[in-house]
């Protein structure tokens, strides 16, 4: 409580009409779905104010049908917001997926990556080969890879594709190493880009 009346008195001293602007509407251009993981905050990490970015957040960064606090943030993002792109971002050192390939027992959290399990088994060949720490790394990438594609299969951005809204879907990478977020080749912007990227990806 003390550092944010700290925080809120100096965003006051810097720009008096901060809060003002704030307060009167909600535009973000970007819908973030990341990692509930505490270092990969997101817009910290992109540098951008409060008000551009509008954030789903889960263990594992994962985009479930089934898993309507998601798909709510995804339908209100596209159909109310506006949003222009859908950035899932995974982070190197995922707690998450570590956790599937180990198999380890955590608990109720367990359930949830089940769907992790799905991706390692899916992609398994590929992984077989590596270290424990690449084979790590590379699922981290796989399942952002996943989840831009499980995005751009739900119907709501199906539907705004339809109706010829601008919408972008991309896949990010995070290395808490070094700040850096990184590119994963898996940019869609239509219906065809997606068919491209779900060949590609299997």
């Amino acid at each position: 409580m003390a550092a944010n009346r700290a925080w809120a008195a100096r965003m006051s001293d810097e720009d008096p009409d901060y809060f003002a602007r704030l307060a009167s509407q909600q535009s973000p251009t970007y819908l973030w779905i990341g990692c509930s993981d505490s270092r990969v905050p997101a817009n910290q990490i992109v540098g951008l104010p409060p008000g551009e970015v509008f954030v789903h957040r889960n263990i594992a960064n994962l985009v479930v049908p089934s898993d309507l606090n998601c798909l709510s943030v995804l339908q209100f993002a596209v159909e109310v917001l506006g949003v222009k792109h859908i950035i899932v971002t995974g982070h190197y050192g995922c707690g998450g997926i570590g956790a599937a390939i180990h198999n380890d027992r955590l608990g109720l959290v367990d359930n949830w990556l089940r769907h992790v399990g799905t991706i390692m088994r899916d992609h398994q060949a590929e992984l077989e080969p590596l270290s424990d720490d690449e084979a790590q790394a590379r699922l981290c990438e796989i399942n952002v890879r996943t989840q831009v594609l499980n995005v751009g299969r739900t119907t709501i951005v199906q539907d705004a594709w339809s109706r010829g809204q601008e919408l972008a879907l991309h896949g990010w990478i995070y290395d808490i190493r070094d700040g850096l977020l990184r590119g994963l080749e898996a940019d869609i912007a239509e219906p065809d880009a997606l068919e491209m990227l779900t060949h590609r990806h299997h």
